[in-house]
């Protein structure tokens, strides 16, 4: 599974981005796809998880009624939606796909990454 991620940019604060992240490849295999973020000096933390049939979402405290994650299975697309971006959100944002069996994780992919820098 291939992921690349577009979207991100820089923009002031209290405005929105849409990032997108296409699949490709066997992307059947997919279970659960996810949003990741890694700041300047800081980890990678997740931001926000979908699961195949995008029926159960869940966020970081810090992004929920803000951020938005959804999937296009038929575009093999996921999206995440960022309204009210504050500085605190600049980050290097990461797509990650993965796939489990037998209680194991049998596929972790990532994307390049897409950088959002908000301004104050």
């Amino acid at each position: 599974v291939q992921l690349v991620e577009s979207g991100g940019g820089l923009v002031q604060a209290g405005s929105s981005l849409r990032l997108s992240c296409a699949a490709s490849g066997s992307t059947f295999s997919i279970n659960a796809m996810a949003w990741y973020r890694q700041a300047p000096g800081k980890q990678r933390e997740l931001v926000a998880a979908i699961t195949s049939g995008g029926g159960s979402t869940n966020y970081a405290d810090s992004v929920k009624g803000r951020f938005t994650i959804s999937r296009d299975n038929a575009k093999n697309t996921m999206y995440l939606q960022m309204n009210s971006l504050k500085p605190e959100d600049t980050a290097v944002y990461y797509c990650n796909a993965r796939s489990y069996g037998l209680g194991s994780i049998v596929l972790d992919a990532w994307g390049q990454g897409t950088l959002v820098t908000v301004s104050s």
